[in-house]
């Protein structure tokens, strides 16, 4: 084989689903995506979306709806939307993963993800499939909508990051401390545009599970998507799970090339954990000493894996939580929790103290668990913004269930290699699968109703480009600003996910609660931020919920991949400064100005803003591709596909179904 047609498997899967553009780092491409998933804090307006395209059947190989985020059933609103998905999968030839039956990302690679295949979901998580050998990536419901119309989905060609694994995971050691490894080198920016390939000799002593906690945190390094080859342990988790024929090899080829390498020795790595607030600000377990813990925290579509149960049984097993701490526990699926109730392992964590949560997000989001004033809070989960748990000075730290569990024993953070020696966990030659909770849509739909509540209100739309942007600085932020802080979620806001006019009164409440009343009384206008502006989930309610009060455009010093896409999705234009000198010189109340904004939108080259204000200008760049240009000209996604797509009416029998 040619030395130039040697690919890593990132390459390898891409081409295969090329569809438009060539595999040249920094140009737009097109990929054809094969499966798709929604969870029901964006599955609703995606199917929204989707309806508006008015195409008869999802035109994907696999097209999933879970619920697993708004489980909190405190009115009518999250059961009406429920009802919705489940009725709406069937109109379109959607399988339906019903409330209870687990975590999307746990479940999906249970049963659906497949090696080789791509797999575009509308949660900043969907990476976890990567684990599988599935090119696996996030993105805002409004591109998965498009995706199961049929249509490619962009994205700018990443540079590929070839993580090199040596050595062997020493006792106490995880796959929770590789990914926080990565995060500590690379921090939370450093996966912007670019995919994380893992190789190396070290990769053979990780299982399915052990791989896919890895590249779920990929979505916290900001990167496209992370994904391991397909070997053997791929074949024994999919033997194990009744789906042997999903399983394909797939692997770089031999000599090929990355645009960047880390290599990583698991000999030398321990225990490891991220502190208050960032999943980048990590310090070894052992430099952490007499910190009491009030909360502990086991699951999160990271750690809730039948293995990482196992374990928490074993380490809580004859023993108690510590009378100072509350601890709970999430089982990732139905799989999961049926598994460990059958062998035990469920009963030994009941008796430590230990409370059970429902297959679900949970704590994760914010939905219950919060901790109390002030707060320790240790988490296997992957984020630990300000604010997130629900309490917004608790301190959440994020490590692996072994540490989680011997900080729940001791009461304060401890190093989990002084809890002794733990007997080995068996990989199950065969998992408890039981599809009863995946509904499988009918071969006829002609007669199903779609059943919508009365907080299911219409999409809101957005005209087409002006000629001019000009309105006052609404908001001026700092770095890092996530889509938590942006649009929160938590028991109280998550229920209007499917409701903008009564969603949008929640945006930037965290950082300024007169944002919403100010936008709308002024009118709409500009939002100034800092460095990898929009980082964390997929959410596009951050983008949707602005636009509908009005917001013009964000201009920052950079962006966060999803949140960027899901603003051009909703014609909002993010600006890139050219000096950041002019970020220190924007005041909030300032007036800006884009004259003859049509025009400069084609140019490729840096153009004015004006301050009215302070009568001067200053530059900044669109960045954007000319697909992108013609969506944002359209104002936005949705009416640039209604005009480019044609209405798809051939049904395409799907190739995978889901045994029962």
């Amino acid at each position: 084989m040619k030395l130039e047609n040697r690919l890593n498997l990132t390459k390898k899967i891409i081409q295969a689903h090329l569809v438009e553009g060539e595999l040249i780092q920094g140009r737009e491409i097109g990929i054809k995506i094969d499966q798709t998933l929604t969870q029901d804090a964006t599955g609703t307006m995606s199917y929204l979306q989707f309806e508006a395209m008015n195409i008869s059947k999802v035109q994907t190989r696999v097209s999933v709806s879970y619920v697993d985020h708004n489980m909190l059933q405190t009115g009518f609103e999250n059961a009406d939307d429920h009802r919705y998905l489940q009725t709406v999968a069937a109109k379109y030839g959607i399988y339906f993963s019903r409330p209870g039956n687990g975590i999307c990302h746990q479940v999906h690679l249970e049963r659906f993800s497949a090696p080789g295949m791509t797999l575009l979901g509308s949660d900043s998580h969907t990476p976890t499939c990567g684990g599988m050998g599935q090119l696996a990536i996030g993105a805002g419901g409004l591109d998965v909508a498009v995706a199961m119309g049929g249509g490619a989905f962009f994205l700018i060609m990443p540079k590929v990051l070839r993580v090199e694994l040596k050595g062997k995971l020493q006792p106490w050691v995880t796959a929770k401390d590789i990914i926080l490894e990565v995060l500590r080198r690379l921090t939370v920016k450093g996966g912007v545009g670019k995919i994380l390939e893992y190789s190396g000799p070290g990769i053979k002593g990780l299982s399915v599970p052990e791989r896919a906690t890895i590249t779920n945190m990929g979505a916290e390094l900001g990167a496209t998507t992370s994904i391991f080859p397909s070997d053997e342990n791929t074949k024994i988790f999919l033997k194990a799970q009744n789906r042997e024929k999903s399983w394909v090899p797939i692997a770089a080829d031999v000599g090929a090339t990355y645009d960047e390498e880390i290599v990583i020795d698991l000999n030398k790595l321990e225990p490891l954990m991220a502190q208050p607030h960032s999943p980048d600000n990590v310090i070894e377990v052992s430099k952490l000493k007499d910190v009491p813990v009030q909360q502990v925290c086991v699951g999160s579509c990271t750690n809730s894996s039948y293995r990482d149960l196992m374990i928490v049984s074993k380490m809580l097993k004859g023993k108690h939580v510590h009378p100072n701490v509350s601890m709970t526990v999430t089982p990732g699926s139905k799989q999961v929790f049926q598994m460990i109730a059958d062998n035990g392992a469920l009963a030994d964590i009941i008796a430590s103290g230990a409370r059970i949560i429902e297959s679900a997000c949970g704590p994760c989001i914010g939905m219950g668990q919060a901790p109390p004033t002030g707060g320790v809070s240790i988490r296997s989960f992957n984020r630990n913004f300000e604010g997130r748990s629900g309490t917004r000075d608790a301190k959440v730290y994020l490590a692996s269930p072994e540490t989680c569990v011997m900080c729940a024993l001791s009461g304060k953070i401890e190093d989990p290699r002084k809890y002794g020696k733990l007997s080995k966990i068996n990989f199950p030659e065969k998992f408890t699968w039981d599809d009863t909770g995946i509904i499988n849509p009918p071969k006829n739909a002609k007669n199903i109703e779609v059943l919508r509540g009365p907080n299911i209100k219409p999409l809101p739309m957005k005209s087409a480009l002006n000629e001019k942007l000009e309105g006052e600085v609404l908001l001026k932020v700092g770095d890092n600003i996530t889509t938590d802080h942006i649009m929160p979620a938590g028991s109280k806001i998550l229920p209007l996910r499917s409701n903008i006019p009564a969603i949008s009164e929640y945006v930037f409440n965290i950082i300024d609660p007169t944002f919403p009343s100010r936008a709308k009384a002024a009118n709409g206008g500009f939002i100034i931020g800092g460095e990898n502006y929009g980082q964390g989930s997929s959410r596009e309610h951050a983008a949707l919920a602005p636009m509908y009060l009005g917001i013009k455009a964000v201009i920052a010093k950079s962006f966060a991949r999803i949140h960027r896409d899901n603003l051009i999705n909703f014609g909002i234009l993010p600006l890139v400064f050219i000096s950041p000198a002019d970020y220190e010189s924007i005041k909030q109340g300032n007036k800006l100005e884009i004259p003859d904004l049509k025009q400069v939108i084609k140019i490729d080259h840096p153009f004015p803003v004006k301050n009215v204000s302070l009568n001067n200008s200053f530059q900044v760049t669109h960045g954007l591709t000319t697909r992108q240009k013609e969506i944002i000209m359209a104002g936005g996604l949705l009416n640039f596909t209604r005009q480019k797509l044609s209405p798809i009416v051939t049904e395409k029998k799907s190739t995978a179904s889901v045994k029962k």
